[in-house]
């Protein structure tokens, strides 16, 4: 089954993010220009404040950056303009915690400057979510990435010296493992991504600061002995471990029974688990495409927190934006488009 991570490709910045800034995107603009990238409709119009007056949670159990200027929180801000507590109070639920920065593919140095120097600031460490492989989501929704091998390096090198020596976690390349394991990604690309994902994770792990997650799939495609030799060819090897269920809704218990099982076949190496929409749970109606794309009913799981209580989790992250559209089905926007109405309806899930 494809695109089971589909519209994850979040916000992308266009200014260059000034050393040090208080707020992250402060005065920056941000595009959604529906190039069919997949790249999703960042905040628009930055004023430098915090309209929806969202705070750091408190650490401890939950380390990672709460962007205060993100889409859920400027929905709130929109709510509360208006009037509209109710409505405000439920995108609240999302705007207060931490979620993946999916970084685009302009001026990566600049955009990943600004997420780890604001999280640093606040005492936090940026959770970055890395989707630019070449030929990505084989022609979906979320079709793209960079033109070629050596276009995704310069991007890469970007990325690497936007995080510096400042805190970061990194998940790597949502689908990329999953794409050559059911073979969508052609044949004649198959040694390059396999290289450059090993490179990724090599480079990247010459910070110290920096953990790397290679994204491995989730518990409803594609089985542990069908995955875990392509890890290995990847990198899983050089890498923290690896994350499961990203932007996909398998249970927490599944996820994490899942993960294990994977864990024993590559050297008991830790994973995350994305629990951002799978508070209900898969869903089982309609088409295989509609059980990951906008599925209705979903809703918000457990809240981000490295205190999992097993030692085989590293931590339940939201790296999936909740409230961002999976593509243009059931009446959805573009891949990574903030959709209010989702949000509510996520949301709503947990009332």
């Amino acid at each position: 089954m494809y695109g089971s991570h589909n519209g994850r490709f979040g916000m992308r910045v266009v200014c260059a993010a000034a050393a040090g800034a208080a707020l992250l995107l402060a005065g920056c603009s941000s595009s959604g220009d529906g190039d069919g990238d997949g790249e999703g409709e960042g905040p628009s119009g930055g004023t430098g404040k915090n309209p929806a007056a969202v705070g750091q949670q408190p650490g401890g159990g939950d380390p990672y950056w709460v962007n205060p200027d993100g889409n859920a929180a400027r929905q709130v801000a929109r709510y509360t303009e208006d009037g509209n507590e109710k409505d405000a109070a439920l995108i609240r639920r999302i705007a207060r915690q931490p979620v993946g920065e999916w970084v685009g593919p302009d001026d990566p140095e600049a955009e990943v400057k600004g997420f780890t120097e604001a999280a640093e600031k606040a005492g936090r460490e940026a959770l970055l979510v890395l989707y630019n492989i070449p030929h990505r989501d084989c022609g979906q929704f979320s079709k793209g990435g960079a033109a070629d091998g050596d276009a995704y390096r310069a991007w890469l090198e970007g990325v690497a010296k936007g995080i510096g020596d400042r805190g970061a976690t990194v998940i790597l390349e949502p689908d990329a493992v999953l794409h050559l394991v059911d073979g969508c990604t052609p044949q004649e690309f198959r040694e390059e991504r396999y290289d450059l994902l090993r490179g990724a994770v090599e480079r990247l792990k010459k910070a110290p600061g920096t953990r790397v997650y290679l994204d491995a799939g989730n518990a409803g495609w594609h089985t542990p002995d069908a995955l875990f030799r392509p890890l290995r060819q990847a990198g899983i090897g050089a890498a923290d471990g690896f994350a499961v269920n990203v932007s996909n809704f398998q249970t927490t218990a599944v996820s994490r029974e899942f993960g294990k099982q994977l864990s024993a076949k590559v050297g008991g190496k830790p994973f995350v688990i994305d629990t951002g929409r799978n508070g209900n749970g898969p869903y089982t109606g309609g088409t295989p495409e509609e059980s990951w794309c906008n599925p209705p009913g979903r809703a918000l799981g457990e809240t981000p927190t490295t205190a999992t209580g097993d030692e085989l989790v590293d931590a339940y992250l939201w790296i999936k934006r909740p409230g961002e559209s999976d593509g243009d089905c059931r009446g959805g926007p573009k891949a990574g488009a903030w959709w209010p109405a989702y949000a509510l309806g996520l949301a709503r899930g947990t009332a």
